[in-house]
């Protein structure tokens, strides 16, 4: 497999650069990819295609503030995205400047306040504060937009780059599935006869990043902090039981489950995750899940390509294109049942 099998052409003006007024008023492309049916509709429809006693897994981590501008001792301007906070004081960052800075460099912060780089971790840089960083982020930080957004935060960001069921603080990019829905359409799903549970993936900035190399299975992911509780495998073996249809909310809780059953069980997990998915692989938990539409190259792209098939995918991907569908993080999403193949 190659990138380049994972392209497609995407006007930039279908490139959703701010929400919509309310949550819920997305679109939203069912996928049977077993029937190879498509079907436009709005997301307020999503409660129809949820069926009695099927488990919605939602991803309950929060965005941090995770992004600071400072300057080196230099002059030099230096942005700062962190990747994961790894102490109090300390955290993982990427950091992008003129010129790549080196352990011992100092990066005077607003506030006056500094970050120490005290060594490198391959793409990333570990940074000593001279304060707490959580609270310093809160007061300092912004929020961290995808950078395809062309655009910097706004006020409105703080509300709507975060689920309304976020608890746990850790992600630097939002699990993007999961701003659809608001209480009324939780209440909804209530209605419909669904139960639901939380995982937690607190998603990196790798997210952002665009994979290296042509070869598809050269690449690797960021490890990325996982929790898998023994509740929610106890919620769904008894739905399995029951005949219910476990379905993800997101293609973060997509990894969290199938990371948590990587050896065919799922069983409580509570660590880092890199698991990388790709067409030929199976699917062990997840029976449906519901995603935003995905970058061309992407890792995202190839994890729903292996669930629903990659020419099904493709296709609806130029269908969603010529409809005029709104793409990524703001944009419009997709509910996706499998190919036959992804559950073998």
């Amino acid at each position: 497999m190659q990138l380049a099998d994972f392209n497609y052409d995407l006007p930039s003006e279908l490139i959703a650069t701010h929400p919509t007024r309310e949550r819920r008023a997305s679109r939203l492309l069912s996928v049977d990819a077993a029937a190879g049916r498509l079907s436009d509709l709005q997301f307020t429809d999503f409660a129809s295609l949820i069926r009695p006693g099927d488990l919605l897994v939602f991803n309950d981590t929060r965005v941090i503030r995770a992004r600071l501008h400072g300057k080196k001792q230099t002059g030099g301007k230096a942005e700062i995205l962190i990747e994961r906070v790894t102490s109090e004081s300390e955290a993982l960052a990427h950091i992008k400047a003129s010129k790549t800075p080196r352990p011992g460099s100092i990066i005077e912060l607003p506030g006056d306040r500094i970050a120490t780089i005290i060594d490198r971790e391959q793409d990333l840089f570990a940074l000593r504060f001279n304060t707490a960083v959580g609270p310093y982020l809160d007061e300092f930080g912004e929020v961290p937009l995808p950078p395809y957004l062309g655009r910097d935060s706004e006020s409105a960001d703080d509300e709507r780059y975060q689920t309304v069921y976020a608890r746990f603080d850790g992600a630097v990019a939002a699990p993007t599935a999961g701003l659809h829905f608001d209480d009324e359409m939780l209440a909804a799903l209530d209605a419909a006869g669904a139960t639901k549970c939380f995982v937690t993936l607190h998603v990196g900035a790798g997210t952002f990043q665009s994979l290296r190399h042509d070869d598809v299975t050269e690449n690797k992911l960021h490890a990325e902090r996982v929790r898998v509780s023994e509740s929610v495998c106890k919620a769904i073996a008894d739905t399995r039981e029951q005949g219910g249809r476990i379905i993800a909310i997101g293609t973060t809780s997509v990894r969290a489950l199938e990371s948590a059953a990587a050896d065919g069980v799922l069983k409580p997990f509570d660590g880092e995750t890199e698991l990388f998915i790709v067409p030929g692989d199976h699917f062990n938990v997840v029976d449906a899940m519901l995603t935003n539409f995905h970058l061309p190259q992407s890792s995202l792209l190839m994890l729903v390509s292996a669930f629903a098939g990659q020419a099904q995918i493709l296709d609806a991907y130029r269908h969603a294109v010529s409809e005029k569908y709104r793409f990524f993080s703001y944009g419009d999403a997709m509910f996706i049942t499998p190919s036959l193949a992804a559950k073998k």
